[in-house]
């Protein structure tokens, strides 16, 4: 799938077919139970994108709702926890941040078959590829400041006031993470690969102390984003599913990764002629969001850099083993699932720098 276009590829709705067909009579009763100002009839229809927790559109009349449910089908222990995304977007949203409205979560598996929450569709522009063909200069880098500091207000929001403060443990976020990542893959393991064995035996033993604890994203990236129609301003930040309460590097430092991957028509820039295009280099980012959360600089990156593809490695592993028991809920997981021997090398390339 090199090269994808996957503007086009992603973007839009489909009709739902075979397992990913909602009972629609259900599902309006249950609107009508639990969304204030729902009025029928709806229509259903799926998201293309995304391959974590099928995303559906909920017509009405008057009105646009977006529903997210857990897969069917046997899953890995705490994934696909949309009951915490709910809950997250509802604390951010008070506290004044950019996420959609939110109005309801459904804990009951009868209803449409798997927990599942509403909230609002918020309409704008997804872009799914870093290079945004067609974009001025200009355009692009006021983007690219805004995707800074969207992530920068997210690390300033007060997790006390958004009534976050038990979203996550506290202190020791990487070595928590690492620890899951591994559990993880080794749940979903399908081969042996040297560089994974050998990041799990050197992770651990070179953990960065933790100085902050905000709520993190766990997957903030340009394609992760609503913008407004005509302007380069974040209206919502989607996909929350691996939110947590943790160290905020972990977030900001997952955002730089696009600067070491090139583009392939996704979020990757490390190949793209980045003066020419208006996109910041990475140094004006790094500098831009220290300034933005008060930090004085950003030590040690490549071992965050290392950290940040390992965690993908692990997350694409667990596609790759949905997709081979036939779980999968994308088109692409075939595609992705081919991506985790890179990024296991990926992530063993910035161990060594980081005198691994």
């Amino acid at each position: 799938m090199t090269q994808l276009d996957a503007q086009a590829a992603f973007t839009g709705t489909t009709e739902p077919e075979g397992a990913d067909r909602l009972d629609e009579a259900a599902l309006t009763r249950w609107f009508e139970a639990n969304v204030t100002g729902f009025a029928g009839p709806l229509t259903v229809r799926k998201f293309k994108g995304g391959q974590s927790n099928p995303t559906y559109r909920i017509e009405t009349p008057a009105t646009a709702y977006v529903l997210r449910r857990k897969p069917y089908g046997k899953l890995l222990p705490s994934a696909h926890a949309v009951d915490r995304e709910f809950r997250v977007q509802s604390g951010l949203s008070r506290a004044g941040f950019t996420v959609p409205p939110q109005y309801g979560l459904c804990t009951d598996d009868s209803v449409i078959g798997s927990m599942f929450y509403v909230m609002g569709c918020v309409e704008g522009r997804t872009l799914w590829d870093g290079a945004m063909p067609g974009a001025t200069p200009q355009d692009r880098r006021a983007t690219y400041l805004a995707m800074v500091d969207t992530l920068a207000d997210l690390h300033n929001v007060d997790v006390e006031a958004a009534g976050l403060s038990d979203f996550g443990k506290p202190g020791n976020y990487f070595g928590r993470q690492v620890d899951r990542w591994t559990k993880q893959y080794r749940l979903s393991e399908t081969e042996v690969m040297p560089e994974m064995e050998r990041l799990i035996a050197w992770l651990p033993a070179t953990l960065p102390e933790q100085t902050r604890t905000s709520v993190v994203h766990g997957d903030y990236r340009i394609d992760n984003l609503i913008f407004a129609p005509t302007e380069p301003r974040v209206l919502a930040v989607l996909d929350w599913e691996l939110s947590t309460l943790g160290d905020p590097l972990a977030d900001f430092t997952y955002f730089c990764i696009a600067w070491m991957t090139d583009n392939g028509g996704r979020s990757g820039v490390q190949d793209l002629d980045r003066a020419a295009l208006g996109i910041p280099e990475l140094d004006e980012v790094v500098a831009r969001y220290c300034e933005r959360t008060g930090r004085t600089g950003l030590d040690n990156l490549d071992w965050y850099l290392a950290y940040n593809f390992f965690r993908l490695a692990g997350i694409v592993q667990g596609i790759k083993k949905r997709y081979l028991d036939g779980t999968a809920s994308s088109a692409h997981a075939k595609a992705s699932s081919e991506r985790v021997h890179p990024l296991a090398q990926a992530a063993w390339h910035y161990a060594v720098r980081a005198g691994a």
